[in-house]
């Protein structure tokens, strides 16, 4: 039996997870695989998994979710899936920097609530992995008793059901006698699950389905035949969609633990298979990271036939927001400035609902707390987070914003980081947003910062910022679905930005509004706001081909906003 060592790691709140890691018996391949647990367990029960796949040259590691096992936290407990997300990104971090594994020579394995978990994680923070495993992904849990997902969530708002017990013993989901004793045994594995953590297990399983073409990581998946826990036609329409080198393997009698079944060897040589082809693949870039996202933007683009439900359903709803919508100010600021406009950015992040009448007032908070503007309120909170960090780190003392409007956020920032050597340029061709940018900057006696009126997508216009130690690019490339003049600004900046240096930016992978949007919201110019939206990997492709090296990411629980910061290489 492969002994493992113990170890802690810090997750993003500083809680410390606990993990072990089997290190390799013969000489080191220099390659790691990752282990994710299913709910409930624990990173030791993969112990004959490690021992089984006789990989002696590779490590392994497997952690504690928090809220598991030997991992602090209520039991079965997470703010949300966003939270675990974020768990895997630090300890895959933490992996790289402590042991000295690419991403690119590593195997991610993950079990079902994990491997949901994990195929949202590979879709907001685009890890270069060599492969991936989901194990029976939990996309739809059975739950027997009739509309329980919707008691469950009244129960939850009302602060009356915060967690749920599993009555699923170890003879439900694995045929062997001994494997389901010490399941039912293990005093190390919890029955609970925080309410919160079941339904958004749903929403977020609701949005893997939904953006599953844009995973190209080469990904396996298990499939157990006869599971009594989950439901099986969502893996094979997960599978269906995955735009990646892919396999599928499914085993005809297996319950749902499918690493302790009766015969679990079979999973075993397909997985280590698997793996091993993983590692031995030459590296390539992603084939056309972008086309799933093009051709979701040219659907929106069409909008739907002139003859039909939908398109009677939309007039209906545009005259019902053009008319009694503009009883909310935010509204009405939409419909004049236009509804992507900086006017209407300021007043969503001061979000404070007015309106005409006690009615007016109640659609703009409603209309002020959409998913989108909560999540771009969250992005500037992430911005703010990441822009005072990598200040501090860096010491810089020269730093851009090409498109920042008033830049009330570096303001923000400015007010807590007191170097007077630090100097500051805030560009727009919005003059308005400008003039009250200097205004807001008189009033706050800040002297470093200056505004200057230029374009964002002028490559020897930026390259005059040089020599620069952060520049920062914000909610800008999410409003141009071609990437030719992303990639002019992104060429400027890298001219800019000194070698060392870094790029700050943001993206939207995600929106589960997008229809809604489209057909309903217009730009300043009376267009349509047809949003396209590019993936992680995309995104970070771009940035890489203009010579930056991603760092690290936050996004938003519902996985719309991101913001990333990449170094400028030499």
């Amino acid at each position: 039996m492969r002994k493992s060592i113990e170890g802690h790691f810090s997750a993003a709140d500083r809680t410390q997870l606990f993990y072990r890691h089997w290190q390799p018996e013969k000489k080191k391949s220099g390659k790691a695989v990752v282990l994710f647990h299913r709910g409930h367990e624990h990173s030791g029960r993969f112990q004959e998994l490690v021992d089984r796949l006789e990989m002696r040259e590779t490590s392994f590691f497997a952690w504690d979710c928090r809220g598991c096992g030997k991992s602090p936290g209520p039991r079965g407990d997470a703010l949300h899936l966003g939270q675990l997300e974020s768990d895997m990104e630090c300890f895959v971090r933490h992996i790289e920097a402590e042991y000295g594994f690419r991403q690119q020579d590593m195997v991610v394995l993950a079990h079902s609530v994990a491997a949901v978990v994990a195929g949202l994680w590979v879709l907001d923070y685009g890890p270069k992995l060599a492969g991936l495993i989901l194990g029976t992904p939990a996309l739809k849990v059975k739950l027997y008793v009739p509309f329980a997902r919707e008691g469950l969530t009244a129960l939850s708002a009302a602060g009356l059901m915060t967690d749920v017990k599993s009555y699923v013993s170890g003879s439900a989901i694995t045929h062997d006698k001994e494997q389901a004793k010490a399941y039912d045994n293990d005093p190390l594995i919890s029955r609970n699950i925080a309410t919160r953590v079941l339904l958004d297990l749903y929403k977020g399983a609701e949005r893997l389905l939904q953006q599953a073409e844009d995973i190209q990581v080469p990904t396996q998946v298990l499939v157990a035949r006869a599971d009594w826990v989950i439901k099986n036609q969502p893996i094979r329409d997960l599978y269906e969609r995955l735009s990646g080198p892919k396999e599928i393997k499914v085993y005809r009698d297996f319950y749902h633990a499918i690493f302790h079944e009766k015969d679990r060897h079979l999973v075993y040589e397909d997985v280590g298979r698997f793996m091993t082809e993983c590692f031995s693949r030459e590296e390539t870039s992603p084939n056309d990271p972008g086309a799933a996202g093009r051709a979701r933007f040219e659907w929106l683009k069409a909008g739907p036939p002139r003859i039909s439900v939908n398109n009677i359903f939309w007039k209906i709803s545009r005259l019902s927001m053009a008319s009694l919508g503009r009883l909310s100010r935010g509204m009405r600021i939409g419909y004049k400035r236009g509804f992507s406009s900086g006017q209407m950015l300021d007043y969503v992040y001061e979000n404070k609902p007015r309106g005409l009448t006690p009615l007016g007032k109640l659609f703009d908070y409603f209309y002020l707390n959409s998913i989108g503007w909560v999540c771009i309120r969250q992005r500037r909170e992430h911005l703010q987070y990441l822009l005072r960090e990598v200040l501090e780190s860096s010491q810089a003392k020269s730093v851009a914003d090409i498109a920042g409007g008033p830049a009330r956020y570096m303001l923000n920032v400015l007010k807590d980081h007191q170097d007077p050597e630090l100097r500051v340029i805030i560009r727009d061709r919005d003059e308005n947003g400008l003039e009250h940018g200097r205004q807001l900057a008189a009033q706050k006696n800040e002297s470093r910062i200056t505004y200057q009126a230029a374009d964002a997508f002028d490559p020897k216009s930026l390259a005059t910022l040089e020599p620069l130690d952060v520049a920062i690019v914000s909610g800008l490339y999410e409003l141009f679905p071609d990437n030719a003049p992303v990639k002019r600004s992104l060429a400027g900046l890298a001219q800019a930005v000194r070698p060392g240096g870094y790029l700050i930016y943001t993206n939207q992978p995600y929106h589960p509004t997008l229809e809604l949007i489209a057909e309903t919201l217009r730009h300043a110019d009376g267009s349509r706001w047809v949003m396209r939206c590019r993936s992680t990997v995309e995104m970070d492709s771009l940035v890489s081909a203009a010579g930056f090296e991603k760092c690290r990411s936050l996004i938003d629980r519902h996985g719309i906003f991101s913001v990333s910061v990449a170094k400028r290489l030499p």
